[in-house]
């Protein structure tokens, strides 16, 4: 693929409306759907059942406020806030550890607390990582081809993982790692560095579960979680019983029975769960479906993008999106080992919906930097 230089002068055009509403779509659905799942629990915890709601709604008011300003933003000017993006990202994963600034929850330290809201750096961290990498491979393409070219990407994806995984949280140390790869694969580089990179990052998984008791504990759960239904294994008991529940229509929004505190983190981690109980399997094709068509016209854009800067940055936006989505499936429906990671657009969480969709604005302005006829197809010479 060839990447021109031919809209330089850009006057800036519609863009992909259909990629905009798609993602607005799912942004809203989710607002629904954490209230489905966290209205019980609101309730018990803070006597307010609209809380996690509130809370949901806010982050969707600020999410389309951050899509709004960055729609109309040139993003190439974003390729000189690369290594700025990645100290700041840093910084803040090292604040997290500062008693005082850092927040814990379920033995882990993952937030900063700011007055009575709290951030979650390793969310902002991702896109400060793929901001780094686009910037970096747009200097100079060539130094793709290279191991040597590529150790600097690796050197700030490394750096992330670890003071990630000191939280610790080894998903999206995962989501991460992946998002590394895919990016370096992306760019184009050779097929002997991408197996020099992809070998050690494999045999890196199994060594990080047997460094810690808990992620053996989780590992021996996922295999058989019947053999401890009120411990390690009971969450993914849960949410097998809530995808079963569901069937192929569900029980109807809003009529979950395993929200009734049965599901933990049924409002973020595992919402998937209780969408697949109330709208059952037809409704998460539609979801996945919907998923599925913004990340179709990610990649789409970023094919027609008339430089390579814009092109690996939406793609590595993308892929991070696509990967967090299927790791959060895989692991509600018991494919790969529970773990932490909430399913994008939808999950509870303010960090995660407005850095999300901000990332969204900048795909979106792309594609209107793109062109009109951009969007029917792209050189391949």
């Amino acid at each position: 693929m060839r990447h021109t230089n031919s809209n330089k002068s850009g006057a800036a055009g519609k863009g992909d409306l259909l990629f905009l509403a798609a993602v607005i779509l799912l942004a809203a659905f989710g607002v629904v759907a954490v209230y489905s799942a966290s209205c019980y629990n609101a309730e018990v915890q803070y006597g307010d059942s609209a809380y996690f709601f509130k809370k949901q709604l806010v982050g969707f008011v600020l999410g389309l406020a951050a899509m709004a300003g960055i729609a109309f933003f040139d993003y190439r000017k974003l390729q000189k806030l690369g290594f700025f993006a990645l100290g700041i990202s840093l910084v803040l994963l090292a604040l997290v550890f500062i008693p005082g600034v850092g927040k814990s929850n379920y033995g882990a330290t993952r937030w900063i607390g700011i007055g009575g809201f709290t951030v979650q750096p390793s969310e902002i961290a991702k896109y400060g990582f793929i901001l780094f990498t686009a910037g970096y491979f747009a200097k100079d393409p060539a130094r793709m081809r290279t191991f040597k070219g590529v150790l600097p990407v690796l050197g700030a994806g490394l750096s992330v993982c670890v003071l990630i995984m000191l939280e610790p949280n080894m998903s999206v140390t995962m989501c991460v790692g992946a998002v590394m790869i895919a990016m370096i694969f992306l760019g184009g580089v050779s097929k002997k560095a991408l197996a020099a990179i992809c070998v050690p990052a494999l045999l890196a998984v199994p060594a990080l579960i047997l460094a810690e008791p808990y992620r053996l504990q989780r590992l021996s759960a996922f295999m058989d979680p019947w053999a401890s239904p009120k411990e390690e294994g009971y969450q993914l008991i849960q949410s097998l019983y809530a995808l079963g529940n569901g069937n192929f229509f569900g029980t109807g929004l809003f009529r979950s029975r395993q929200k009734y505190r049965f599901l933990p983190f049924s409002e973020s981690d595992f919402i998937l769960s209780v969408i697949a109980e109330e709208t059952g399997f037809f409704g998460v094709v539609i979801l996945f479906t919907v998923i599925g068509f913004v990340v179709y016209r990610g990649f789409r854009i970023a094919n027609a993008c008339d430089n390579f800067y814009g092109y690996m940055l939406v793609s590595g936006i993308v892929a991070a999106f696509a990967i967090q989505s299927c790791l959060n499936a895989l692991v509600v429906s018991g494919c790969i080992p529970p773990t932490g990671l909430p399913l994008p657009l939808i999950s509870a969480g303010n960090t995660s919906l407005v850095v999300t969709m901000a990332g969204m604005g900048v795909v979106y302005a792309v594609s209107r930097h793109n062109g009109k006829k951009k969007f029917i197809g792209y050189s391949t010479k």
